[in-house]
């Protein structure tokens, strides 16, 4: 698998947004991504010095594995005196940012490593426009230095540890006991929609494209049944909801016609294929196999463009899009979480 290395450099005036971006290749190798996942995890550790080595790989337990959160820097989870653990990419060396990028290549897909890269290309974005009103006593804090790497647990191939990577609208927690489970994860962005080379960037317009094309492929009946009747502002099973459970809404996938089932499982593999081609396959033919007691449900507009929540409830997966803040407009900041209901951080791996 190969994949871009970002680097995102700020230039020119902060109040001018100016964002130039420096790509460089790498390619881990590799046929095992497990094995591969090992390699590029022990190979980042060695480029830290004990003081680094010491935040970026701490015991994996009940406790450090539920510290991350979707929030920028400056604000502190309330599950623990840690806001995250590990590294930040604005203490390393470019040497051990290169190591740290290529753990998460290593542990992503090329597309999953290209979402997380835009979505901290987003937040970039975002710290070049806030900074010029930013309060200087202000300790919130946006962009690509904020982003933290943590390696939980000794590398193995077939013992449990942990990659865990974010900032602000970004939670990977990739779990590894000879397979790899994402949840839970939270992918978000804001701003949506940027431009970087002049090129437009969207992070989540895919899962936001395929989701409306779906809702408007349900006939009146099944439309009927998946809209609900109130106003749904936020995730409602994210950051520091684990272990809770939801009774399911909406309709009922087994009424789907063959059709709108591959666009469900389509808009799905836009979270799930985060992970790297052999994992995904796996978890997606269990989530093809559970499709008949599988729901999607929606809250809000069902024409493009404008801003709807959206959930996915099944046996074996659980997706969630919210749009943040109230009214139909707001498309700017969006959350979503990606959790597998009984086997969040693969309990169920633990249980085995």
């Amino acid at each position: 698998m190969s994949a871009r290395m970002w680097r995102i450099l700020v230039v020119g005036a902060a109040a001018a947004g100016t964002i130039a971006v420096a790509r460089s290749t790498q390619s881990p190798g590799g046929a095992n991504p497990a094995a591969q996942a090992v390699r590029a995890a022990e190979t980042f550790l060695s480029t830290l010095d004990e003081r680094q080595r010491a935040k970026a790989n701490p015991e994996l337990n009940d406790r450090t594995r539920t510290i991350w959160s979707n929030l920028p820097t400056g604000i502190t989870m309330q599950v623990g005196a840690t806001e995250r653990n590990g590294v930040k990419l604005g203490e390393l060396s470019p040497a051990q940012e290169k190591a740290a990028l290529a753990l998460l290549s290593g542990t992503l897909s090329a597309d999953g490593f290209r979402k997380a890269m835009s979505i901290v290309d987003a937040d970039q974005v975002l710290e070049v426009q806030s900074a010029p009103t930013r309060p200087p006593t202000q300790a919130i804090r946006f962009g690509r230095a904020e982003y933290y790497l943590s390696v939980l647990g000794k590398p193995s191939t077939t013992e449990k540890w942990m990659v865990q990577f974010g900032g602000h609208h970004l939670a990977i927690n990739v779990t590894f006991a000879g397979e790899r489970v994402l949840a839970p994860t939270h992918t978000g962005t804001q701003p949506a929609t940027y431009t970087i080379d002049g090129k437009t960037i969207r992070p989540l317009g895919d899962e936001n494209d395929k989701a409306f094309a779906l809702i408007n492929a349900l006939n009146a009946e099944q439309q009927k049944q998946a809209v609900l009747g109130v106003e749904v502002r936020n995730l409602v099973l994210g950051p520091g909801v684990d272990g809770k459970a939801i009774e399911p809404e909406g309709v009922r996938v087994a009424t789907f016609t063959p059709a709108q089932r591959t666009m469900l499982l389509d808009l799905v593999g836009e979270w799930v294929g985060i992970l790297d081609s052999q994992a995904a396959a796996a978890k997606m033919k269990e989530i093809q196999g559970t499709l008949d007691d599988t729901y999607f449900a929606w809250a809000g507009a069902t024409t493009n463009g404008k801003g709807a929540y959206f959930r996915i409830q099944g046996p074996v997966a659980l997706i969630e899009y919210a749009p943040q803040g109230r009214g139909e407009a707001n498309i700017d900041h969006i959350h979503t979480i990606y959790r597998e209901p009984s086997n969040d951080y693969a309990a169920e791996l633990s249980r085995r």
